[in-house]
């Protein structure tokens, strides 16, 4: 099943991004897309857009920087953002990046709290004359779903996950994702799901994916000192290969699984490698408990290491051999690979870790273009043996991976061409509502 790309609908192409160039080009570049007639024109005219972002929290989850990266993106395409959260660590950076914060518990799951929400963002797109609702994250979108009914503003919704779905009331709650004007999916994996799961029409579901910021993760600008304070903390001595498992500490990650791939690493002798998981669990210690209780069952206590959240990631992916993600459950697209890979990294995914739009591996393609490596999800066996694989991978044949991995990254996923495709989709919206409410007034 083919699904449209903003920069299709406008026949745009994709920017991809010259590391030489500065990044004041690449925002420029943004601000303008391909229409029809082959015209370039500014996604600001003929007037800039009111657009009203709904996210649960601002903390450190996909669908919170995803909000951000969507302000940042409006505001630069002189757009005015204004985000609705309940708030969080990052809210200083929705100021930042150029938007308004405005605080309501969205994040609540009571009923009444998300009508209350609801009433809420009615009176605000009527006093802000709001033109656009986008929600991120499922209760803002409920309490957002009823406030575009009500006042016939398009929504829109971003979907960053593939959400459980073990039962009819699960299906029915995580369905308000689906029911946007446009569904904006990260990757083609959740856009198929959000198609087979709730039947959205494919012209209804955009892939716009998530950008990677390539200068933060350039390899060149770690520092050997930087580098090595990370492996000093960790405790990893000079020679040894380091498996990085980056994300929260919750049970779809997969960590158990790493878990009884290492202990098969060290039943069969192998020596000199270390597992690190860096990452917070937000309060979910059960999930944490029960990893630590399979590591001490499995006597790895020796090879893996909690790390908690890690400050540098830049480094951390520096310090590296390979970044693993082992997801039990449809994960979208994963910044964290994204990331890894810009670092110049060889990843390890299971098959609903990430689809073949982000990682490169065999039988998909051949060993001379891949940039990872892919194995059934829940099979730690599986993953064992991709470790073993990689780690007897020659050095030299890991660094053309790792480069490969880079140059991929750089032209799927820069953020000249997501910032184009997001702010294309906008001039599409925008375009389609005036000539709705010009047909009205005839």
């Amino acid at each position: 099943m083919t699904f449209s790309t903003a920069a299709a609908r406008t026949a745009s192409k994709s920017l991809p991004r010259d590391p030489g160039r500065p990044v004041a080009d690449d925002l420029a570049a943004a601000r303008t897309y391909e229409n029809g007639a082959g015209q370039i024109r500014s996604v600001g005219e003929p007037r800039a857009l009111t657009v009203l972002i709904t996210v649960p929290t601002l903390e450190t989850g996909a669908a919170d920087i995803g909000a951000l990266d969507l302000v940042r993106i409006l505001a630069q395409g002189g757009h005015h953002p204004i985000v609705v959260s309940s708030g969080g660590r990052l809210e200083p950076a929705a100021h930042s990046a150029g938007g308004e914060f405005i605080r309501l518990d969205t994040a609540s799951k009571n009923p009444w709290v998300i009508a209350r929400n609801a009433l809420a963002l009615a009176r605000l797109i009527r006093a802000r004359r709001c033109d656009v609702l986008h929600a991120h994250g499922r209760t803002a979108a409920w309490s957002a779903l009823i406030a575009a009914r009500v006042t016939g503003v398009p929504f829109l919704t971003s979907w960053y996950k593939g959400f459980r779905d073990q039962n009819s009331l699960k299906h029915f709650y995580n369905g308000v994702m689906a029911r946007g004007d446009r569904v904006i999916a990260v990757g083609d994996q959740i856009a198929e799901l959000i198609s087979e799961r709730h039947r959205t029409p494919p012209h209804r579901i955009v892939v716009i994916p998530a950008a990677v910021d390539f200068e933060r993760f350039e390899p060149k600008t770690v520092s050997v000192e930087r580098m090595k304070a990370v492996r000093e903390a960790w405790g990893v001595g000079k020679d040894t290969k380091v498996i990085l498992v980056v994300g929260r500490m919750v049970r779809r990650k997969g960590h158990h699984v790493v878990v009884q791939a290492v202990r098969r690493l060290k039943e069969i002798g192998l020596k000199d490698f270390l597992c690190v998981f860096a990452g917070e669990d937000q309060g979910r210690t059960r999930y944490t408990g029960e990893i630590w209780d399979l590591v001490l069952a499995t006597d790895t206590t020796d090879v893996i290491r909690l790390a908690g959240t890690v400050q540098d990631l830049p480094a951390a992916f520096a310090a590296a051999t390979v970044v693993v993600s082992a997801a039990i459950q449809p994960e979208g697209l994963q910044r964290a690979i994204l990331e890894a890979l810009a670092m110049e990294k060889p990843v390890i995914v299971s098959d609903l870790a990430a689809g073949p739009d982000v990682v490169l591996a065999p039988p998909a393609v051949s060993e001379d273009r891949m940039t990872g490596l892919r194995f059934a999800c829940g099979d730690d066996s599986a993953l064992a043996a991709m470790l073993i694989r990689l780690f007897s991978t020659p050095d030299t044949t890991r660094r053309a991976i790792g480069a490969r991995g880079r140059d991929w990254v750089l032209g799927q996923f820069n953020a000249a061409s997501v910032s184009a495709q997001t702010l294309a989709l906008y001039a599409e919206i925008a375009t389609t509502r005036r000539a709705k409410g010009s047909g009205a007034g005839r």
